[in-house]
């Protein structure tokens, strides 16, 4: 049996970790994921999928995270039931996050892609970057010589 769901769309709600009894943080939302296809004339249909991560992926999604942003994640599906306020029986599937990743998309500020996030800007480097980039480009480097020197 095989039981593996990939799915990247962006995050409907607001991201809240909860901690159940015995400790374990667990984070449950829903994605938007575009439908592939979009009939000539009309607006580009989207599927609501359900979501839940335990553990240090839960705390890891909600620290990078948050509502409107792009999310890749993988996982199982899994059904469970529960018993809703007016006492009858509602079926849930949803996705059992294994990983979850950035997808590259912008952010206007910072970097969105970068895991663990880049380090605060300095305030010696805010002030002149070309004289900043040039120091940081030339120490890095060797010169060499001539290409004779390499034996391929």
């Amino acid at each position: 049996m095989y039981n593996k769901a990939i799915l990247m769309g962006r995050i409907c709600n607001d991201l809240e970790l909860k901690t159940i009894q015995s400790g374990i943080s667990v984070l449950s939302f829903r994605i938007a994921v575009d439908r592939a296809y979009q009939a000539k004339g009309e607006e580009r249909k989207s599927d609501f999928f359900s979501v839940v991560a335990w553990r240090n992926t839960a705390e890891f999604i909600s620290r990078y995270f948050s509502k409107g942003r792009m999310i890749l994640v993988e996982g199982e599906l899994q059904t469970r039931q529960y018993v809703d306020k007016n006492g009858s029986t509602q079926n849930v599937v949803e996705l059992v996050v294994s990983n979850a990743h950035f997808t590259g998309e912008p952010k206007s500020s910072g970097n969105y892609g970068a895991y663990p996030p880049p380090p605060p800007p300095s305030h010696e480097a805010a002030g002149n970057t070309d004289s900043a980039a040039a120091s940081d480009s030339s120490g890095d480097f060797v010169e060499t010589g001539s290409d004779d020197d390499y034996p391929f």
